[in-house]
């Protein structure tokens, strides 16, 4: 990882008017691969009468991730995603949706926030819910695209609870 500096604005604690800003740099921990998801995502985006849609949210963190899904014979052919969150959480949706673009729905089921993380050359520990999220929010759609097909729920998906923390 390489280190680069971030000039960020913030609302000072006497100042709730939002009109005194004070700068401070700060050191960020993250990969090219992280920043270059977060910079430039991929898939960013709405997919109108999608097949499934998987929404998640962290309550401890504010973040929250939309997975569409286009499906055709069982192979993911469109993705797309929003994310409301930190650049961690862009990148991490960003990563989710290319590995799982393409692949079939067991494919899709393999997928796991480490794959996520590795993918990306790694996060710092404090963001690596946000990976979670990413794998949550493509299970949540899976489990909307079995529900509204009417197909059996794969066995890894019966009972699938976003996690919340």
């Amino acid at each position: 990882m390489r280190k680069r500096s971030y000039r960020v604005a913030y609302m000072t604690d006497n100042d709730k008017s939002c009109r005194c800003f004070k700068e401070e740099t700060i050191m960020s921990l993250y990969t090219d691969k992280v920043m270059d998801h977060f910079e430039n995502p991929r898939n960013v985006g709405v997919i109108e009468n999608a097949d499934a849609v998987g929404e998640v949210g962290n309550p401890l963190c504010g973040d929250i991730m939309k997975m569409y899904l286009k499906i055709d014979d069982d192979v993911i052919t469109d993705i797309k995603f929003k994310t409301f969150g930190c650049g961690s959480a862009i990148a991490t949706s960003s990563m989710a949706t290319e590995l799982i673009k393409g692949k079939t729905l067991d494919e899709a089921l393999e997928l796991t926030n480490k794959a996520v993380v590795d993918a990306l050359d790694g996060l710092p520990a404090r963001k690596v819910h946000c990976s979670v999220l990413a794998e949550d929010a493509i299970k949540a759609a899976l489990v909307d695209y079995y529900e509204k097909t009417g197909r059996e729920m794969p066995e890894s998906l019966v009972g699938f609870e976003p996690h919340e923390d």
